[in-house]
């Protein structure tokens, strides 16, 4: 307990001064962050407010259903959804869980350091341009890099009746790569900066990885070529924090929602799963759980983001 309490602590001083890097809890914790509330008003979209605090579009949506995107009512409570179950994935290199929409960095930690994760939001693929799933790794990095459009790309600039694309777009302010580009092992496939940083959280690349343009200029010097990355499918998430479970939901991809169809069978099915894994069953944490029925119809109904507490 005295392991969990210094956790808690820790986790809440790194919060409040760097809000995407957190210590990375022990391998019996799987929740970091803390959930936080702004006041809005007029003069501040929620989208503003995201960027602000590191999150992105669909995010803040999702978290915030009654609160208008555009206007907010002077003195609504925004709530801000910073408060993460870390992927089910082993914890190195790069994680990028699509549905989340989100990006987890593990650095190898320097002597004297406590190892620590870093999560950013990320915009992904649309339907008709999905970004692939899988293991692969960062092979190169380009800062200013010039932008080569495929002829896939530029036809499509042409059906929609848009003026042709260039051969080459030359770095500058009109460049969608931005300032700073890391190419995946995935051919055709880049994590990078945008010139249209409030389409961050969403589907609206072509298969890349958009990022805030000073999230990327952060992560740049500190990734390092070959850097392992996962590219994973998890709409649903569980873990454990002071012995109790958590569940974080998100809208599954648009390809998936037949397999989603009943969304509560495939959360109780993935709950069977996960206390079914070797490292659960061996945990004191899984003796005797019962979980809230309340809370888990209440968090499939909102798929918030937000983790939740479903059990006794």
């Amino acid at each position: 307990m005295h392991k969990i309490i210094t956790f808690l602590l820790a986790i809440t001083v790194t919060g409040l001064s760097q809000a995407s890097s957190y210590i990375l809890p022990p391998a019996d914790v799987d929740i970091v962050g803390q959930i936080t509330t702004v006041t809005a008003g007029r003069d501040n979209t929620l989208l503003d407010i995201a960027r602000e605090y590191d999150i992105g579009q669909n995010e803040i949506l999702h978290a915030n259903p009654d609160v208008d995107r555009w206007m907010p009512a002077d003195n609504s409570a925004v709530t801000l959804p910073t408060r993460f179950i870390l992927p089910n994935t082993k914890r190195s290199g790069l994680v990028i869980n699509l549905p989340e929409m989100r990006l987890y960095y593990y650095p190898e930690p320097k002597t004297g350091e406590r190892p620590v994760v870093i999560t950013h939001p990320v915009s992904v693929g649309r339907m008709d341009w999905d970004t692939p799933l899988g293991k692969t790794r960062i092979i190169s990095k380009k800062e200013d890099p010039s932008w080569r459009p495929p002829q896939s790309i530029k036809d499509e600039a042409i059906a929609k009746g848009d003026d042709p694309l260039p051969d080459v777009v030359e770095a500058g302010p009109d460049n969608p790569l931005g300032r700073y580009a890391m190419r995946l092992g995935i051919p055709g496939y880049l994590i990078h900066s945008t010139n249209k940083p409030y389409g961050v959280g969403m589907r609206v690349t072509h298969g890349c990885l958009r990022m805030y343009p000073e999230d990327i200029e952060r992560l740049f010097e500190e990734i390092p070529v070959n850097t392992p990355v996962q590219l994973v499918n998890q709409p649903i998430k569980l873990g454990w924090l002071a012995g109790s479970l958590f569940l974080e939901l998100h809208p599954p991809l648009e390809e998936d929602e037949e397999k989603y169809q009943d969304y509560m069978q495939s959360v109780l099915d993935a709950i069977s799963d996960f206390l079914a894994d070797e490292k659960n069953t061996n945990s004191t944490f899984y003796r005797g759980i019962k979980l809230k029925g309340n809370a888990l119809r209440q968090a499939v109904e909102e798929k918030s983001g937000i983790p939740v507490l479903i059990s006794h």
